[in-house]
């Protein structure tokens, strides 16, 4: 395995993880943290990530559909290219996944995209992995190739599909369910709650007794009433207990599928995507350093990983200090940023008083969430406050998310220290 020397003679401080959380850290600790450091030319920021393209993830429900849905080059845009406006020497990319972390003696271990090994020193790790997605129509599990590898072999079945099933009630399930319905069915007419005869038969299976468990019964209610005007049907309180043949839906999303349901009832489909949540991306993590449910044991109130020993945090889907939300991910960064700040000027000599206290991240519990259900349609709340359609639409639904990723990507949102 190759040890990257030029690297290994800087204090390298290592994000990984190329999405929401890795890619505001890295901008936030290069705008903020860095420039006021003693040596600061000693400091290196590096992303590793799978993929060198970052995305706006929530699309994925609308934009599986068709590349027309989204302008491409606003979907996915060059990680590397977003930090071409830093000093050349304070920032390195590598395109690579994370396979081992020896957070004793201080390294990461990297599987390129060219296929070979390298292994890092770090001084100070940021775990932003995030989670992998069941179905490989939903998210980056890998890279963009992949990705829409998988959107095209989905294109290629879908015109031809007369039945398709979700498995999952949470959001990314009833806005897949939403777009495919609206795009396939089209909507049912003003005065009506049903769409007669859909073209496609589309059937949500949710394991609870409502869907979008995150969000009030009244809502969720609403929102089984847009799917039905779209040609959805909902069944509850049952899930996928069998799919064959196996691997449909995970690594083939193109081939019909026989479905066994928990209360036994068999179903055929021609496309299933399972929609059940999300796997924190973990693997090269040891099993003390996780959660029961393999997130990283995360300090709630600073994001360290006190378990990894000093200057070692986490941030987003991949760290149990809140649930997995973007809000929630762009809430935690300033807070994660100034501990990284603190830590770094107290190891470089600082003394206490002059670097004040600890930053501490409180989760915003409030019933927060927005799930578009087609073009024109959608239900939620915000701070505790239920949306009415046309405001989640505007927020949210009309592009899932597009109109504030630009500032995000390109560290425009993080200017300001906060």
């Amino acid at each position: 395995m190759a040890q990257n020397t030029t690297l290994a003679s800087r204090k390298n401080i290592i994000v990984l993880g190329g999405s929401y959380g890795g890619v505001s850290t890295a901008h936030y600790l290069l705008k903020h943290a860095v420039p006021k450091l003693p040596e600061k030319a000693s400091y290196q920021v590096i992303i590793v990530s799978a993929s060198s393209q970052a995305m706006c993830r929530p699309a994925c429900p609308r934009a599986l559909i068709s590349d027309d849905m989204f302008p491409q080059e606003k979907l996915f845009v060059s990680i590397p290219k977003l930090f071409e406006q830093y000093p050349k020497d304070s920032f390195h990319f590598i395109h690579g996944t994370a396979i081992e972390l020896d957070h004793a003696n201080r390294t990461v271990s990297i599987s390129l995209a060219t296929g070979n090994m390298e292994k890092i020193d770090f001084y100070a790790l940021v775990i932003a992995t995030g989670a992998s997605t069941p179905s490989p129509l939903l998210g980056l599990n890998q890279d963009e190739s992949s990705l829409r590898a998988n959107w095209t072999a989905f294109r290629e079945a879908l015109p031809t599909a007369k039945s398709i099933v979700i498995a999952g009630g949470g959001p990314a399930g009833i806005e897949t369910a939403g777009e495919l319905g609206e795009f396939l069915n089209g909507r049912a007419g003003w005065f009506s709650s049903k769409l007669a005869d859909p073209k496609v038969s589309i059937t949500v299976i949710n394991a609870d007794s409502k869907i979008l468990p995150n969000l009030r019964p009244a809502i969720a209610k609403k929102a089984e009433e847009y799917l039905a005007q779209v040609g959805v049907t909902v069944i509850k309180n049952t899930r996928v207990k069998a799919v064959a043949p196996h691997g449909v839906g995970t690594d083939n999303v193109m081939s019909k599928a026989k479905l066994t349901l928990k209360d036994g009832t068999m179903l055929d489909t021609d496309l299933y995507i399972p929609a059940t949540g999300s796997r924190p991306n973990t693997a090269f993590l040891q099993e003390a350093l996780l959660t029961a449910d393999g997130r990283v044991d995360t300090n709630a109130s600073t994001l360290r990983v006190d378990g990894a020993g000093p200057r070692v945090y986490a941030v987003g889907d991949v760290a149990s200090y809140a649930r997995p939300a973007i809000h929630l991910i762009l809430s935690a960064i300033p807070v994660l940023c100034a501990n990284i700040k603190r830590d770094l000027l107290l190891a470089s000599g600082k003394e206490k008083n002059s670097v004040g206290e600890d930053r501490v991240f409180k989760e915003d519990i409030r019933e927060t969430q927005m799930v578009p259900i087609g073009k024109s349609k959608g239900v939620g709340a915000a701070m505790g406050y239920q949306l009415p359609s046309f405001m989640v639409w505007l927020i949210k639904g009309r592009d899932y998310w597009l109109w504030t990723t630009g500032g995000l990507w390109s560290g425009k949102q993080w200017a300001k220290e906060s």
